[in-house]
């Protein structure tokens, strides 16, 4: 009830996010009860059924990845100080956010229900009068608990990747004399075996404390892990697809929806190529903000890159996301040679769903860190800053992101295109 009552008092951008969500979770529910009416409809081909489930994981992980960004953006379920003392700590939050993402997904999940039995023509005023496509399966009963566990799916997956990344990452109270007087603050006994205070010991020259860094710069942020797995992932991937192309009689794969078939070891290569450059986009964010502090820089650049390795990791993910669906739309483009293709319409609603839920992730994680980035604005702000020289900063910023990513990503795509134009 309580998740129900923060869903309802949200503002109409989270709200709009929220729907969002649930038309993407409509999208993938949809795919999967077609894949139940084209299993149905062709019981003699199990493999196939299978394959198109198998080819429906995509659009699913796309809107959980788009859920669980959501579920960090949301306002109403972010801890506060005060909601301790009634319960309502960390643990108590990441469940109302798991709650909240869960009912997202279910309100998805039934429209999909309603618009497949609609078109199937089981509820009144259906429009293609019951001569649908063969995957709605309209002269077929639809099987309860198979119709219900495809449609719980989503919301399970997405509630328990909510929780999982919104998880509390230390539940331990901070030590007195960890930060400052935090644990003076907190009422804790002061730690009999911190280091003696030497701040008013004056440092003569040569000494080592004047070689220490001031206390207003931070150190900067530590480089993400993600690259060395990226690289051995693409480099993977191309190997597969370098190896089942030039393999005689590879197996092939006829996907759903119009799409073209081909060699199964070329396709599972591309996979690992997609997955290789998500795992390695966080860090190469946090290489792009290394390059704007480079060369003497001035200040707007130092704001710039620092800002730029603060965000790597939340905004270097998605955007690595989007670098791989981008590649994988030019290896289609490859796999086809110029010829006009025909796609079905399940394969472009799984194209849409896939493409814009990257797209509404990268969105979703850019509103995130300026979220996260709000504190350090407003006391630029205080400082008088002027608004133009914010504005430039993330110009530059967006800048350098396209500088590293849009040739890498053209770079992986040629790569992984060649062994699929053969």
């Amino acid at each position: 009830m309580l998740a129900l009552r923060l869903a309802r008092g949200a503002r109409p951008l989270v709200q709009l996010r929220r729907l969002l969500v649930a038309a993407a979770s409509a999208g993938t529910g949809f795919l999967l009860l077609c894949t139940l009416g084209y299993a149905l409809m062709h019981p003699e081909t199990p493999d196939r059924a299978s394959l198109r489930l198998l080819w429906c994981l995509a659009p699913m992980a796309a809107t959980v990845y788009f859920a669980v960004a959501v579920a960090r953006t949301d306002p109403g379920t972010r801890p506060r100080s005060g909601l301790a003392t009634i319960g309502l700590g960390p643990a108590r939050m990441m469940a109302l956010s798991s709650a909240t993402t869960a009912l997202s997904t279910l309100f998805g999940s039934l429209l999909a229900l309603l618009a497949f039995l609609h078109l199937r023509g089981d509820l009144p005023g259906t429009p293609l009068n019951g001569a649908g496509p063969t995957f709605l399966a309209s002269d077929q009963p639809l099987p309860l608990p198979a119709t219900l566990t495809l449609l719980a799916l989503v919301p399970f997956t997405a509630s328990v990747a909510s929780a999982f990344a919104l998880r509390p990452k230390d539940g331990r109270p901070p030590r007195a004399g960890r930060r400052g007087d935090a644990g003076t603050r907190a009422g804790a006994a002061p730690d009999t075996f911190n280091e003696p205070d030497i701040s008013d010991i004056p440092a003569t020259p040569g000494s080592p404390g004047e070689a220490s860094a001031p206390d207003g710069l931070p150190d900067a942020p530590p480089v993400p892990g993600g690259l060395p797995w990226g690289v051995a992932a693409l480099a993977a991937g191309l190997a597969v697809e370098t190896h089942a192309s030039q393999a005689a009689r590879s197996p092939g794969l006829h996907l759903p929806g119009g799409i073209a078939s081909g060699p199964l070891w070329v396709l599972a290569g591309w996979a690992l190529t997609s997955l290789g450059l998500a795992l390695a986009g966080p860090a190469l964010a946090h290489l792009c903000g290394k390059l704007l502090q480079s060369a003497r820089p001035g200040a707007l650049r130092l704001l710039a890159g620092r800002g730029l390795q603060e965000e790597a990791r939340r905004i270097g993910g998605p955007l690595g996301v989007v670098c791989a669906v981008a590649s994988g739309a030019y290896a289609t483009a490859a796999l086809y040679g110029g010829t006009q293709p025909s796609f079905g319409p399940l394969a472009v609603l799984g194209a849409v769903l896939v493409a814009g839920c990257a797209l509404a992730t990268l969105a979703t994680a850019a509103v995130e860190a300026r979220q996260e980035r709000s504190e350090s604005i407003a006391a630029l702000v205080r400082m008088g800053a002027p608004a133009r020289v914010l504005r430039t900063s993330a110009l530059l910023r967006a800048a350098a992101l396209a500088v590293v990513f849009v040739p890498v990503t053209w770079l992986v795509a040629e790569l992984a295109a060649i062994p699929l134009a053969r």
